[in-house]
């Protein structure tokens, strides 16, 4: 168990010190091509307009890197004299017109204030989307840089997952794990042992996959987050709202009877404050996916926003005087660190309590009356 713990720990510095190092070199790089980018448009411009246009446009390269978009950019590459060369990767667009039909064609052929096929891209704070020059409604279902992180993470998902069933096959259950089998079965059983046993008792295999599943889903994503150029997908309010939507459901279906006499019909309370606390009660249902859904966006977000603005104030400085800059570059670098060190506690902490609290609400909805009384539901309630 001890030479276990050691290979696990070892695999967790390497990895964290890669994504590390790759990560701060991929923004730093953005930061100084955005920089010079500013440089050379202002050079174009009147003396009086020079000094406002040569600064770092800081909330342009934040939400440049958390933003969804068409096209997934990687860096840039400076030019003296002109316009940085942006390195990025087209993506399909897909877009259905009900009076004119479906298209598709790659991203590179439509560009902000340009058109193709009748279509423009115009860009937003926190995502790209397409709309047509005329003005008519369309469907934009388009492979973004965000859908295709999620391809990517469920590519990641079913491999680890089916290589490791593989080798159970193979070898059978009593043979010791290897290689970083090791890994998974230490967090399957925790989440078995310390979420799902705890909540569900008896009946934790029938919610066990969904919450394996869910836990190494987040998990994934938050961690491809945070390589260098990565997409922002559990930092997207519409993805979380989606996967907290899933638990709303299955939290519903597993409902008996004695949780909806509950919620309509508190027992014990007197007619007067029922009138006050039912409305509560099922105002508190509806909480309950919004607590999961902002709970995960909010803090997958705010790491980005922090590492990226932490970063950002080296060139910051550097525009106001160099030296100033070159000074600054330790303490930023070092502040970038300790929060991308926190990032990767808190994308495990993120994916574990998601799990947790979806297990937590599946069993408060089917509680029968004894078990509610006596609260053997679940042991952990206590």
């Amino acid at each position: 168990m001890h030479k276990i713990s050691k290979q696990v720990m070892g695999i967790k510095r390497l990895f964290s010190l890669l994504v590390l190092a790759f990560t701060v070199f991929g923004v730093s790089y953005s930061a100084t091509a955005q920089t010079e980018g500013n440089k050379t448009e202002a050079a174009n411009l009147p003396a009086e307009g020079k000094k406002e246009e040569n600064k770092l446009d800081v909330a342009k390269v934040i939400f440049g890197h958390i933003a969804d978009c068409h096209e997934w950019h990687l860096f840039s590459i400076e030019h003296e004299g002109g316009k940085p060369t942006e390195i990025a990767f087209p993506l399909p667009c897909i877009v259905y017109s009900p009076s004119r039909g479906l298209f598709c064609f790659m991203s590179s052929k439509i560009m902000e204030g340009e058109g193709h096929e009748g279509f423009h891209l115009v860009k937003g704070a926190m995502k790209e989307k397409i709309e047509s020059f005329d003005g008519t409604p369309l469907y934009d279902l388009s492979i973004t840089k965000n859908v295709l992180s999620m391809f990517i993470s469920i590519f990641l998902l079913l491999w680890l997952a089916l290589s490791s069933a593989k080798k159970y096959k193979k070898n059978g259950i009593m043979t010791a794990p290897n290689g970083f089998q090791n890994v998974l079965e230490i967090i399957i059983i925790f989440i078995r042992d310390e979420v799902a046993k705890p909540y569900l008792g008896n009946k934790y295999q029938k919610y066990f996959p969904l919450l394996i599943s869910v836990f190494f889903f987040i998990w994934i994503n938050n961690l491809l987050g945070l390589l260098p150029g990565g997409a922002n997908f559990t930092g997207n309010i519409a993805v979380t709202l989606c996967l907290a939507l899933l638990s709303f459901i299955v939290i519903l279906a597993s409902s008996k009877k004695h949780f909806w006499m509950h919620l309509i019909n508190p027992p014990g309370v007197p007619l007067g404050i029922k009138f006050l606390l039912v409305p509560i009660e099922i105002l508190s249902l509806f909480i309950r996916p919004m607590a999961l859904c902002i709970r995960l966006f909010a803090n997958i977000i705010a790491g980005h926003i922090m590492i990226l603005a932490v970063i950002s104030m080296i060139f910051i400085f550097a525009v106001l005087s160099k030296v100033v800059g070159m000074i600054f570059i330790p303490v930023s670098l070092g502040f970038s660190i300790f929060m991308f060190l926190l990032e990767l506690l808190v994308g495990a902490l993120q994916a574990f309590i998601f799990a947790n609290l979806t297990a937590v609400f599946i069993g408060q909805s089917m509680e029968d009356p004894h078990e509610a009384e006596h609260g053997h539901v679940a042991e952990g309630h206590h």
